[in-house]
């Protein structure tokens, strides 16, 4: 028998998409799963009749196997990679590839690649994006880890990849965990657009009084326009679902999200390395406050809720939404590139943003023909340092500049909180600010800590300190 070109450990549902996408692409596929049950349920449904062959232990896949060796882990992130490194690496040679298709975090693919380099094996971080349909019919991919095994992979991962243009949405993003670095600030502007247009959906529904069927048509012609994406098309379906008794099924749904914590990751890495990453972590701060039900209940009836009717031009107000939704998004992905470049810089990672932009086209969740955009404003100036630099974008922000302002103020006017869209606009307000109140703050802590300050008619780099109080009594 032939031995296979890649094996893959773990049968959930996206290692199982991902072994029907790679054999569907001519590759011949050996699978292994801890539990063997999953295996012959697998080998017995979905896969039957594939020629995907199944293993009942590491080393018979280790044996089944091409050299050098390729096994992609598909496994739950954490310990549970660690666990399985360890089992495998008896039973592989040098040169053989291990690649961690889950959501790691970045430092770990770090770690788990320096050691296993020791060991003469290559290690890669495999960014995977798209869910379970993705992973199916073609995810976006995120690779990185140690580049000398790219080519041994690249014709694997280029032909399962979603295209966009004909072009596959995978590119080399750096050394080391970039992968899943790029994963983790995709994952984190994933949150921002969710709570973007979540925070749209309550200005529409509470405040403007749209009812799910008029929300699934407006979401619908947006999603004909700049806002064309992914998210905005699944939001406009999923207000058209009935539940049994005719309801909308959105209404019966407890307002408690969830989340994993590669939102968190990036907000985490963002303050490490000194990046405004402002409207990711409210929208992160968001799932946390809406998983304090209990308390927001009993504060609702202590605090009392300040809502009242609107009483504007809908049409307007439904245009200013529109326009808030679309320039805090640029904000959103401007923090995210922000982050980016802040890791390449950190880490002499070749991260390039155009490249990113280009493997988030289609596959992923954040999908749309916005990072068109972004694409062609990185081709146009590769150093670009902000998006919002960019002639496009400067353009789109003020043209949608005077709604946005609007949707903020009519949130607030009805009692709507609007984290994300307010942070997004406090970010665009203190970009272009040519003077903040930090000089307020650097006297502070002078006085308290004798931190020191830097002056206006000095040059950077000298700082001095004052006796505060000395200086008041004078004075």
């Amino acid at each position: 028998m032939n031995k296979a070109d890649i094996g893959l450990i773990g049968l959930a549902v996206m290692g199982q998409n991902l072994a029907l996408n790679l054999q569907d692409h001519g590759f011949e596929v050996a699978v292994y799963n801890r539990t063997t049950a999953r295996t012959d349920q697998f080998l017995a449904g979905p896969a039957a009749g594939s020629g995907i062959r199944g293993l009942r232990s590491l080393e018979e896949l280790a044996a089944a196997l091409k050299p050098p060796r390729i096994l992609l882990l598909m496994v739950q992130a954490g310990k549970a990679v660690d666990d399985l490194i360890e089992q495998l690496t008896p039973l592989l040679a040098a040169g053989d590839i291990l690649i961690d298709g889950g959501n790691s975090h970045y430092r770990d693919t770090d770690r788990r690649g320096a050691d296993l380099a020791r060991k003469g094996l290559r290690y890669l971080g495999l960014g995977i994006s798209g869910g379970e349909e993705g992973a199916r019919n073609g995810p976006s991919l995120m690779p990185g880890g140690d580049p000398s095994a790219w080519p041994a992979v690249r014709g694997i991962f280029e032909a399962v990849a979603a295209k966009a243009g004909g072009n596959p949405c995978c590119r080399w993003m750096g050394e080391g965990g970039a992968g899943h670095f790029v994963k983790m600030v995709h994952n984190g502007i994933e949150y921002g657009d969710m709570q973007l247009i979540a925070e749209a959906y309550q200005l529409l529904g509470d405040g403007l009084g749209l009812s799910a069927a008029d929300l699934a048509a407006t979401f619908g012609r947006w999603n004909e326009g700049v806002l064309d994406s992914y998210l905005i098309e699944i939001t406009s379906r999923i207000f058209a679902v009935r539940d049994d008794d005719g309801q909308p099924l959105v209404d019966k749904i407890l307002d408690v999200a969830g989340q994993k914590g590669t939102g968190n990751w990036a907000v985490v890495s963002a303050i490490e390395m000194g990046v405004p990453l402002t409207l990711i972590s409210a929208a992160v701060s968001a799932r946390a406050l809406s998983a304090l039900r209990d308390e927001r209940l009993a504060a609702g009836e202590r605090l009392g809720r300040n809502r009242k009717p609107f009483d504007g031009d809908r049409r307007q107000a439904l245009q200013a939404v529109h326009d808030g939704l679309y320039a805090a998004k640029i904000v959103s992905y401007a923090q995210g590139f922000m982050l980016l470049q802040g890791a390449a810089e950190k880490y002499r990672w070749s991260l390039s943003g155009g490249d990113v932009a280009l493997t988030w086209r289609n596959g992923c969740i954040i999908r749309s023909t916005f990072l068109e955009d972004i694409a062609r404003a990185y081709e146009k100036h590769p150093g670009l340092k902000n998006l919002m630099l960019d002639d496009f974008f400067v353009q789109a922000l003020h043209r949608a500049e005077r709604g946005w302002r609007q949707a903020v103020a009519m949130g607030a006017d009805l009692g709507i909180p609007l984290p994300a869209f307010s942070a997004a606009l406090a970010f665009f307000d203190g970009l272009r600010c040519e003077r903040l109140p930090a000089n307020l703050l650097q006297a502070q802590r002078d006085y308290f800590g004798s931190h020191t300050y830097e002056r206006v008619d000095r040059p950077r780099g000298v700082f001095f300190h004052t006796d505060w109080d000395h200086e008041r009594k004078n004075t």
